[in-house]
């Protein structure tokens, strides 16, 4: 039993390198994650206004000018629909792409939410079996170091998992909110075509 113990205890020690090593490639992720939601959140306010624009003129959709749209990612994609005839199957089509290549982005923040409080979880608890081993031997300078190395790996878990909630949470609002009228304006054309 003892031999087990030791190898569980050597197996677990062995991780922490790696550990360390992927809580600071996830934190450097992070950090650049946050400069590119901050420098996206700037465009999307604008975006935002436009496709607000947008859709509050959506009613009287037959007289809409559909050829000059305020310039943001919403009338890229409404001038893409516009290149396809308004085809209900093509259109569909780019709408599910969209909300495809919008669900991988989030996955990826999903998955840095997850994995980094898991990380720091590790970092914590690896280094507080070689402290209580410390503390049993009065080697006080071992227990601190190990430790002030438990603590540091929680922080940064809790930080690259708050980074990925925050950013994750707000994307997918305006992911959901650009699907959602990019479908209210193809079935509001379509509504007048066959009206028409």
């Amino acid at each position: 039993m003892n031999y087990l113990t030791q190898m569980l205890f050597w197996i677990s020690n062995s991780l922490m390198i790696p550990v360390v090593i992927l809580l600071l490639i996830a934190f450097i992720y992070s950090l650049m994650l946050l400069g590119e939601f901050f420098s996206m959140y700037f465009k999307f306010l604008r975006a935002h206004k436009n496709r607000k624009l947008i859709i509050n003129s959506i009613d009287s959709i037959e007289h809409f000018d559909f050829e000059n749209l305020p310039k943001c990612s919403f009338s890229s994609k409404l001038q893409n629909m516009i290149s396809l005839k308004w085809h209900p199957i093509h259109c569909d089509k780019l709408i599910a792409d969209s909300h495809g290549n919008y669900a991988r982005e989030l996955e990826r923040l999903s998955f840095l939410l997850k994995v980094g409080p898991m990380l720091g979880l590790m970092g914590t608890l690896i280094p507080m079996g070689p402290a209580l081993v410390g503390l049993a031997n009065g080697d006080i300078a071992s227990m601190a170091i190990n430790l002030q190395m438990a603590f540091a790996t929680t922080v940064i878990g809790i930080f690259v998992g708050a980074i990925g909630l925050i950013t994750y949470s707000i994307k997918k609002l305006w992911y959901n909110s650009e699907i959602s009228n990019l479908q209210y304006v193809l079935d509001v054309q379509l509504h007048n075509q066959d009206n028409a």
